[in-house]
């Protein structure tokens, strides 16, 4: 498995207690930067208003495989969590394009810390990407 990174992060979270615990809990900008062997691919990213932003939690602990949440009183396994330590810690965020300019996409709601490689980025689509009725059992929504 080869993993190629294609820009860097550029946000106002240096330290992991700096993030919020989802993106989409704050509206700050941070950047995204492309490499310039990429930027054939930024074509027509205009046309969207989010993307799915997959990026590698660098500085995450792997050794990881339990995690508590703000929903349950004990630790549950990462792959039933969304903790950012975890065996391959790759992230992901659905951000909001707020412009574009030349090789950097500025973005709402990136939780990423800042120099975080980008490994790709994809288009949201709520209609195929958004599943309202997804919860955990027994619990509602959030919990």
């Amino acid at each position: 498995m080869k993993l190629v990174q294609i820009g860097c992060v550029h946000s106002p979270y240096k330290e992991k207690k700096d993030a919020p615990r989802q993106g989409k809990l704050k509206d700050t900008v941070s950047q995204i930067e492309i490499f310039d062997e990429y930027l054939s691919a930024m074509q027509r990213l205009s046309d969207l208003t989010h993307i799915i932003v997959l990026y590698w939690g660098d500085r995450a602990d792997r050794s990881i495989t339990m995690s508590p949440t703000p929903f349950d009183s004990e630790p549950i396994g990462v792959f039933a969590s969304r903790s950012p330590n975890r065996p391959n810690p790759i992230a992901f965020c659905v951000c909001e394009i707020v412009a574009i300019k030349n090789n950097i996409i500025e973005v709402k709601n990136l939780d990423a810390l800042d120099s975080s490689p980008v490994l790709d980025i994809k288009a949201y689509a709520a209609a195929i990407d958004a599943y309202p009725e997804a919860q955990r059992k027994g619990r509602g929504v959030h919990g």
